[in-house]
């Protein structure tokens, strides 16, 4: 059979779906995203087409493929990895992961946003130009991604410290998650290894804080929400489209606290936007993709 396939691939897993022409998926697969970069493009298409040919179902052929791919951050990227997945006999639609979630989400017009391993916004002008805000890596942005929150907070605690102010509960929670006794201990946890996958798995611990009551944890959060608001906000002013903000992640999937955060600042910056929790998984924007690609002249 001829089929679609989607594929959506981001900072830990890549998610990939196979349906049929009419729709009824033939399989739902998640693989690590191990080894996954977006350069070169030749590498990339290779490293993707291996990962489709492990779950493909016997007997079907992809007819065209749709890829959301982190790292893919111009359209030029997007273009170019396009063009070696053609290159490969394969007909492709390639763009940013977060340009899959208004797809997803059955919208012809709207802003993506990420929050996840890492925060990017995705939205497209009226001449179909896409435009990208954030997605700077983590080091220099990505606020409201889990590594970044962590950041900020074990900022926010150390600095608290360093002024002899009591603990208001985050730093100890941040001193538990990474099994730590005192504020030294925590600045070299965490700086001996600077890496996504050392902080981000501590932002659960950020946010159960928040909840327990600690304010520097909540204004962590806050401004998170705030940091991820003005990457829409950057967007709007260069033309990008729709009253929709679709976000996905997850971080904001998963951190209520956040998501409503988002929610009240869009509302009063700009209050014609509404702000929509994608309920499906972003690949099936990586599906209808595919069927764009498959029905384009």
């Amino acid at each position: 059979m001829r089929v679609l396939v989607g594929a959506d691939i981001g900072g830990t897993k890549v998610a990939i779906r196979v349906a049929a022409p009419d729709g009824t998926v033939r399989a739902d697969v998640e693989l690590p995203s191990t080894g996954w970069e977006a350069a070169p493009v030749r590498h990339a298409a290779r490293w993707l087409l291996d990962r489709v040919r492990t779950v493909l179902p016997a007997g079907d052929e992809v007819a065209a493929l749709g890829v959301g791919a982190q790292g893919c951050d111009t359209q030029e990227h997007c273009a170019h990895l396009g063009a070696a997945l053609e290159a490969l006999a394969v007909p492709a639609s390639v763009v940013n992961d977060a340009a899959l979630l208004v797809p997803a989400a059955g919208l012809e017009q709207g802003i993506g946003v990420i929050a996840g391993t890492g925060s990017i916004a995705v939205g497209t002008g009226a001449d179909g130009t896409v435009l990208f805000a954030g997605g700077w890596g983590w080091v220099l942005g990505d606020e409201g991604s889990a590594p970044a929150i962590v950041r900020e907070a074990a900022k926010a605690a150390l600095a608290a410290h360093d002024m002899g102010l009591p603990d208001d509960g985050l730093l100890s929670a941040l001193l538990a998650h990474y099994g730590v006794a005192d504020a030294p201990g925590l600045a070299r946890a965490v700086n001996d290894s600077p890496t996504p996958a050392t902080w981000g798995p501590a932002a659960p611990a950020v946010f159960a804080a928040a909840a327990a009551g600690s304010s520097l944890a909540a204004e962590v959060v806050d401004v998170a929400a705030a940091e991820l608001a003005s990457l829409v906000y950057r967007l709007r002013a260069r033309g990008a489209t729709g009253r929709t903000v679709v976000a996905a992640g997850g971080v904001v999937l998963a951190q209520p606290l956040l998501a409503d955060g988002l929610r009240s600042h869009l509302a009063a910056a700009q209050p014609d936007l509404t702000l929509r929790l994608l309920e499906v998984p972003p690949v099936a924007g990586a599906v209808a993709l595919a069927k764009s690609r498959l029905t384009a002249p």
